[in-house]
């Protein structure tokens, strides 16, 4: 009798080990679609910058050092970067992007200017385009962390090998509350 009970609670353990296995590959891929998905519109934005720092450069030649620092920071090769290295890129490009455009607020000339014009149209919807998979990136990690850090899947992810990813997080810089000035 006892017998039958261990060989059923070995069984109910098995097949819970199986499916939470099961749940885990199927919540690390869905990070990694995530991830791509996401990092289709960073390297759009990537492959952008030195189209709109090579316009600045023509009407801000005096700001030499905001522009070699977004160009030391996109100098880096994208496609050799872990998705963590991406992220942290990323998010300093971000910042990098921001001084930019506080610096053509300084240049009329440059915000009239077409090419200029068109570059932050093209910039604006990519990120755009960033913040909604960034949302959905942020979302399928949540769902793999808690499933990753709560008991009892967490023993099973430690024996499986899963650790808790990465979000996407808002920088400091992009916290800031926009000044309009009138």
């Amino acid at each position: 009798m006892w017998i039958y009970i261990v060989i059923g609670i070995i069984v109910i353990i098995v097949i819970y080990a199986f499916a939470t296995y099961n749940s885990f590959v199927k919540l690390n891929n869905r990070v990694k679609e995530a991830f791509a998905t996401m990092d289709v519109y960073l390297k759009k934005r990537w492959d952008l910058i030195p189209n709109i720092v090579e316009t600045v450069k023509g009407y801000a030649k005096h700001e030499k050092e905001t522009l070699e620092n977004v160009i030391h920071l996109r100098n880096n090769s994208y496609d050799k970067m872990s998705s963590d290295d991406k992220i942290k890129a990323n998010n300093e490009l971000s910042k990098g992007i921001h001084q930019i455009m506080v610096l053509a607020e300084a240049y009329p000339d440059l915000k009239a200017s077409s090419n200029f014009r068109d570059l932050n149209n093209e910039l604006s919807k990519v990120e755009e385009d960033i913040a909604n998979s960034r949302k959905y990136y942020n979302g399928v990690v949540k769902m793999f962390n808690d499933k990753v850090e709560m008991f009892p899947s967490n023993v099973f992810a430690k024996l499986f090998g899963y650790k808790s990813k990465v979000m996407f997080e808002t920088s400091d810089h992009e916290r800031e509350n926009v000044k309009v000035k009138f």
